[in-house]
């Protein structure tokens, strides 16, 4: 259920359910404190779009989500980010057909539940972790970066080596963190994280599509590529809600990959699926149900 606030809204919804077909609930007017039901499907869009204030006011439709894009790209700061924020999502894809391939940006040595480890093992243990949990929920393919964990920064040279791996898988969608903090959401906001996401963001606008940004791409034979779209994980302003039931115990297989983060593999299921359920309670999903949140952003 989603509740409009204290003046009367029209809410826009958009849904793509599970047989493919799409459900428009728009221009409905709905009174101060009503609880407007969203039907299940395996995404869903709700955005308020406007304010009754006397006059009639401009309704921006939100653009119907496809549940199975052709290729995504997901680009995070350390491995095991996108098992936390996507898991869920990203085995729905792939289910889908959807090929997905991952970019991890820094080498993940800054942080074990284990003290001592030697900087070199760490890095190697992670990455072996990463791809684990990508077979784990069928990903193609996994980039690493290798940029030093914990000081990571929005640069030019960053902005290029993420133009690149754009520019190479070519895909329609790319998932990446939100370099917005979060502040009722704080651990989600890691200084690397902030900085994976704006050069994520960079990458895809302007970088990726223009001929004239990194011309040594372009030497390289690297055509611009423009992403259509761009779905922001931990964002404090969510507006997508993917259905993930059928896919917790993966999205939980997969984090269970990354033991070197791990101390309590029992502790980290029950807090996943309370987060789970969190979400899905704010998206109007049936009680039992899972699910995860993006921002989408139309690049176009």
């Amino acid at each position: 259920m989603i509740t409009a606030g204290i003046f009367a809204t029209i809410i826009t919804v958009v849904v793509d359910v599970s047989d493919g077909s799409s459900l428009n609930l728009a221009e409905r007017t709905v009174p101060a404190g009503a609880q407007v039901g969203i039907p299940l499907g395996s995404q869903l869009r709700a955005t308020t779009v406007g304010t009754m204030t006397g006059k009639s006011p401009t309704i921006n439709r939100a653009p119907t989500v496809s549940s199975a894009p052709g290729k995504v790209l997901v680009v995070t700061a350390h491995p095991d980010d996108v098992d936390f924020g996507a898991a869920g999502t990203v085995a729905s894809w792939t289910k889908d057909g959807s090929e997905v391939a991952y970019c991890i940006i820094t080498d993940g040595a800054a942080g074990s539940v284990e003290r001592g480890v030697a900087v070199g093992e760490l890095q190697r243990r992670r990455q072996a972790e990463q791809r684990a949990a990508a077979t784990t929920l069928g990903v193609s393919s996994v980039t690493f970066l290798g940029y030093p964990d914990g000081r990571l920064e929005v640069t030019y040279e960053l902005r290029r080596e993420v133009s690149r791996v754009i520019r190479q898988v070519r895909p329609d969608r790319v998932v990446c963190q939100s370099p917005e903090r979060n502040w009722k959401r704080i651990r989600a906001s890691h200084p690397d994280h902030l900085a994976a996401g704006e050069a994520a963001l960079e990458a895809v606008y302007p970088d990726a599509r223009n001929p004239y940004a990194h011309p040594e791409l372009l030497a390289a034979g690297l055509e611009p590529f423009e992403v259509g779209e761009v779905w922001l994980m931990a964002s404090p302003r969510p507006d997508t809600f993917v259905d993930i039931t059928a896919y917790m115990d993966l999205k939980i297989s997969a984090l269970t990959c990354h033991e070197s983060q791990i101390a309590d593999a029992g502790r980290l299921g029950e807090l996943v699926r309370d987060w789970g359920r969190s979400t899905a309670e704010v998206a109007g999903l049936p009680a039992g149900s899972y699910a995860e949140a993006f921002q989408v952003v139309d690049t176009h």
